[in-house]
C-alpha cells in the first residue's frame, strides 16, 4: 500500500511558526538595541556642541584674573534642550581654577541622565594672562 503524503502536518507546521517566532523576537531586540545606543549617542552628541557652544562664548567674553578662591563656580544649572522633539535636561557647570604663572583652567561640565544612569561629558581650556 503507498500513502501520497503531500503537504505539511499540523505539527510541522506549529514547529515551523515556533522557530520562526524567535527569530523575529532576536531580531526586534536586536532592533531595541540599536535604536537605545542611537538615542545615546545623540544626547552624547547634544551635549559635545552643548559643552563646545558654552566654552567658545567663555573664551570669546575674555577672562580677567580673580583673586581669593582657588576655584570659581561661574554658572551651574539646568539647560532644556529639544532633542528629537523632547525637552531633555542637560546639568551645565561652569568653573574656572587658577594655575600656576598666571593661568586659568576653564572646565565645563554638562551631565544628563538616561534611564537612571548619569553620563558626563567635560572640556577644559587653558589661558595664560600676561
Amino acid at each position: 500500500m503507498i500513502i501520497n503524503s503531500k503537504g505539511f502536518t499540523l505539527i510541522e507546521f506549529l514547529v515551523a511558526i515556533v522557530i520562526l517566532m524567535v527569530g523575529m523576537l532576536g531580531l526586534l531586540q536586536s532592533i531595541n538595541l540599536a535604536i537605545d545606543k542611537n538615542l545615546e549617542s545623540t544626547f552624547r552628541n547634544e551635549a559635545i556642541m552643548l559643552a563646545d557652544d558654552r566654552m567658545m562664548r567663555k573664551r570669546s567674553a575674555g577672562f580677567k584674573i580673580f583673586s581669593g578662591a582657588d576655584t570659581i563656580d561661574v554658572q551651574r544649572g539646568f539647560l532644556p534642550v529639544n532633542v528629537r522633539g523632547v525637552l531633555k535636561n542637560y546639568s551645565v557647570q561652569e568653573t574656572i581654577q587658577k594655575t600656576t604663572d598666571n593661568s586659568q583652567q576653564l572646565l565645563v561640565d554638562v551631565s544628563w541622565k538616561k534611564k537612571n544612569t548619569r553620563y558626563s561629558h567635560s572640556l577644559s581650556s587653558y589661558i595664560s594672562i600676561y
